[in-house]
């Protein structure tokens, strides 16, 4: 397993001030029957806990990529909370779906790309720390945003802060070209991850799925003209009348 280099600090401070209060365990800084060694011995468990906590949190998983190369994965782990059509996102350049997931405390929080492509926009915006599961939290929320242009149509990828997340890292630049499934970010503790893709790709999950971060295939890339046929003969199908006989 290996972990997010942003853990590394906080996981070497709980380090330490563990090792500090056991080290004053061990050579007995303070009689273990008094208040001084007990408090000693609960800091060293305390630290301790805090410290391998801290590294489960930051850990940083291997993506499993799905074999079909169309697949749009996960951009960040935790339950679906939203599926739905949006009118318009101006980086996606028209009407759009929104996939949405909450990322617990307990969720890995490193994020990855959803498909490979060039990043056309940027965005970091101040605001409030709704939770993240809070309907408003996508407009309202401190956020940072990611515009990713394919061949089939560009996405806008969201990472944006919760009740208690206070940092949010975005790592690519306008210009730089990701791979599906490497990592671009990560949000610090409970936190929320907004996808606004093409509305004529197809949507492969539902609201209530988890999904692993660059593992879990959520939606496909569709051509835009193929999208567009395909409606097409859909509203014709749906109108057709039947031809009228003598």
């Amino acid at each position: 397993m290996s972990f997010a280099r942003e853990g590394y600090p906080f996981a070497a401070a709980g380090l330490i001030l563990a090792g500090l209060c056991w080290a004053g365990v061990w050579v007995r800084v303070a009689d273990p029957a008094s208040w001084p060694g007990r408090t000693l011995l609960a800091g060293a468990w305390a630290f301790s806990v805090l410290a391998l906590f801290v590294l489960w949190f930051f850990r940083d998983p291997a993506p499993v990529l799905p074999s079909d190369p169309a697949a749009v994965v996960a951009p960040g782990q935790g339950k679906i909370i939203v599926v739905q059509p949006v009118d318009h996102v101006d980086v996606v350049g028209g009407p759009a779906t929104q996939i949405s997931i909450f990322l617990s405390v307990f969720d890995v929080h490193v994020q990855r790309a959803p498909v490979t492509g060039e990043v056309v926009h940027k965005e970091y915006r101040p605001g409030k720390y709704l939770a993240a599961w809070n309907d408003k939290a996508s407009e309202d929320n401190e956020q940072a945003a990611l515009g990713i242009r394919t061949d089939e149509g560009t996405l806008l990828v969201k990472q944006i802060a919760g009740l208690v997340a206070r940092r949010i890292i975005t790592d690519p630049a306008v210009g730089d070209r990701l791979e599906r499934g490497g990592r671009f970010g990560l949000i610090r503790f409970g936190s929320r991850v907004d996808l606004f893709l093409p509305a004529h790709w197809e949507v492969t999950t539902q609201v209530g799925d988890r999904v692993s971060v660059g593992s879990t295939p959520i939606a496909r890339r569709v051509a835009a003209v193929a999208g567009r046929a395909a409606d097409s003969e859909a509203e014709t199908a749906g109108g057709a009348q039947p031809e009228h006989q003598p």
